[in-house]
């Protein structure tokens, strides 16, 4: 984008309630811009239309951009384990794009960077993902497992394999002493 062709900035009203610490870093309009809503890129998270609330990096389980699509699946905390969360696909969130700039890239960007660590694991009577994310202003790493569909996610034979798995992957990703 060059010096002149510069995107005008995010309309007052238009702007998120971003925390002290948050900036904006890409905007575009949703639908054909007629107030159908505005989607913000920012150092914490993405704010979609509609929602009152951030949903942060580490918490987008994917972002995929057609070319004029944006689609958003967010995570849903099912559960909360010794050392990881499980969770699950909330509902895909689909954007219409028409003038996107930036912000797709720092989407994919964002989401990206958020990833530590990600394996697909084998587990008694299905499979699931472990996943070790960044969390802004957060130290260390959020573990998470996100099981197949299908998966007996409570069984304890899924539950011990699961806590086996994250605790390998933790050790296999700790910082060495040296």
């Amino acid at each position: 984008m060059g010096l002149f062709n510069r995107k005008p900035k995010l309309p007052p009203a238009a702007r998120p309630p971003l925390a002290a610490d948050e900036r904006v870093l890409a905007w575009a309009t949703a639908g054909n811009g007629e107030g159908d809503g505005v989607i913000v890129a920012s150092n914490r998270g993405l704010w979609l239309p509609g929602r009152g609330e951030r949903i942060g990096w580490h918490d987008i389980l994917k972002a995929v951009w057609s070319g004029r699509e944006l689609t958003v699946t967010p995570a849903e905390r099912v559960a909360e384990r010794d050392g990881y969360l499980v969770v699950a696909d909330r509902p895909a969130e689909t954007y219409l794009l028409l003038d996107p700039g930036d912000l797709p890239h720092q989407v994919r960007a964002r989401v990206t960077r958020s990833v530590a660590y990600t394996q697909e694991h084998p587990v008694p009577g299905g499979a699931g993902r472990i996943a070790a994310r960044r969390v802004p202003g957060v130290d260390g790493l959020t573990w998470t497992v996100r099981y197949e569909p299908g998966t007996p996610a409570d069984d304890e034979p899924v539950v011990a394999e699961t806590g086996r798995l994250v605790a390998a992957a933790r050790a296999a990703t700790a910082p060495s002493d040296l």
